[in-house]
């Protein structure tokens, strides 16, 4: 499987809207096919895989996993072949499984899994990652606010509006790729604090950020 269509394990909870506890489930249950997945170096999941974690939690109440772990096996040679050039044909396609008096569509979730991903990968090509741009931490791309900060505060209950306002680059479709992206990037280590709110009335002029000096 090509790297570029695999994602990792918090990449895949992002785009099928589960737990990365879900993720590694499916892996370690073997759940997911080991044709879907990859753990030499690390874990990853083939992007169009996410489908079939979504159908397996969401279904749940509804189906026994018999029946969602026979779905997950007749979709998955399907699967096994999608990449981003064959997403359009494929959303086209019939997605319905089928045994005796069983009928399921995996169709809508297949398609709510291209749209997170194409959110994905909106909120990579908007990050930059840089060494010589805030020691390396991930920042909204043409600016030098960090998206951790913001997915912090928007995490914190910091009103959109007031975000907006502090940091006038920002728009609210960029706020809402930022907290994608950081979720599906988490921060390793302690928890950065919450940036909070600046007093009201103040302005952000300038985005750049002076390194605090370390005590000697």
């Amino acid at each position: 499987m090509p790297a570029t269509e695999m994602l990792k394990a918090t990449e895949a909870a992002v785009v099928a809207r589960v737990s990365l506890r879900d993720v590694n489930r499916v892996i370690d249950e073997r759940i997911l096919p080991d044709t879907l997945v990859s753990v030499d170096n690390g874990r990853y999941v083939l992007a169009a895989a996410c489908t079939l974690i979504a159908f397996y939690f969401e279904s749940a109440k509804r189906l026994t996993s018999e029946e969602r772990l026979f779905a997950i096996r007749s979709a998955e040679p399907r699967l096994r072949r999608w990449n981003r050039a064959a997403t359009k044909a494929m959303l086209a396609a019939d997605w319905t499984v089928r045994d005796d008096f069983l009928t399921i569509d995996l169709h809508p979730f297949f398609k709510r899994s291209i749209e997170r991903l194409a959110s994905l990968d909106s909120a990579r090509d908007m990050v930059t990652v840089s060494d010589e741009i805030m020691g390396g931490a991930p920042v909204i791309s043409g600016t030098r606010v960090p998206v951790h900060d913001i997915a912090a505060a928007v995490s914190a209950g910091v009103p959109t509006k007031e975000i907006l306002e502090d940091y006038p680059s920002l728009t609210e479709d960029k706020l809402e790729l930022a907290v994608l992206y950081a979720d599906a990037n988490p921060l390793r280590g302690r928890p950065k604090p919450v940036l909070s709110s600046l007093p009201k009335g103040t302005r952000v002029i300038s985005e750049h950020r002076v390194p605090r000096r370390r005590a000697g």
